[in-house]
């Protein structure tokens, strides 16, 4: 079949059927943009009005003079950091038992001889004195860890009771320093 419509009214309808496409298109995004904004009405209101609310009743509670309890609380946390600002001022002005005498102690422990409690007196008229109590599984061993902390720079003393030695093998001993 053969087109007899002219070129220049087949341009024309062409642009024409662009405008009336573009015209839809714009009617539509419009409608779309009156639909969502007054979806979105009502969820606003609502979300000023909580808004609203919660300032009033934060401003009300501000207003309000404190309980006698909350007063009582806030004693309490008061006195509380009071006392932890005194143990951690305490903490770190002095360590009871020093790193290098910890250090020393682990440094020259032999792999088989385990330690279970190791104890720290200060006495005014003794000084101070570290006491280890554990376990050796010969008197050889046990000996080689005292001589270990006496040949050591950090124990001026090392006491090892003889009573230490009557067992022969797994020997629960009880070992006296006194650092320097």
């Amino acid at each position: 079949m053969i087109n007899l419509i002219p070129n220049q009214e087949k341009k024309k309808k062409v642009q024409d059927f662009y405008f009336r496409f573009l015209a839809v298109f714009i009617a539509v995004l419009g409608f779309c943009i009156v639909v969502g904004a007054v979806s979105f009405l009502p969820t606003y209101f609502l979300s000023s009005a909580g808004r609203t609310l919660a300032r009033e009743k934060l401003e009300a509670q501000q207003n309000e003079p404190p309980t006698r309890a909350d007063q009582n609380l806030s004693a309490v946390a008061a006195e509380l950091d009071r006392k932890l600002d005194q143990v951690e001022s305490a903490k770190r002005s002095e360590y009871l038992i020093s790193r290098k005498i910890i250090n020393e102690i682990v440094v020259r422990k032999m792999a088989d001889i385990k330690i279970t409690k190791f104890t720290y007196e200060n006495d005014g008229t003794e000084g101070r004195k570290v006491a280890i109590q554990g376990q050796a599984p010969s008197r050889e061993r046990l000996l080689l860890f005292r001589r270990a902390l006496e040949n050591g720079v950090v124990f001026k003393k090392v006491e090892l009771p003889i009573s230490n030695f009557v067992k022969g093998s797994n020997i629960e001993f009880n070992l006296s320093l006194i650092p320097y």
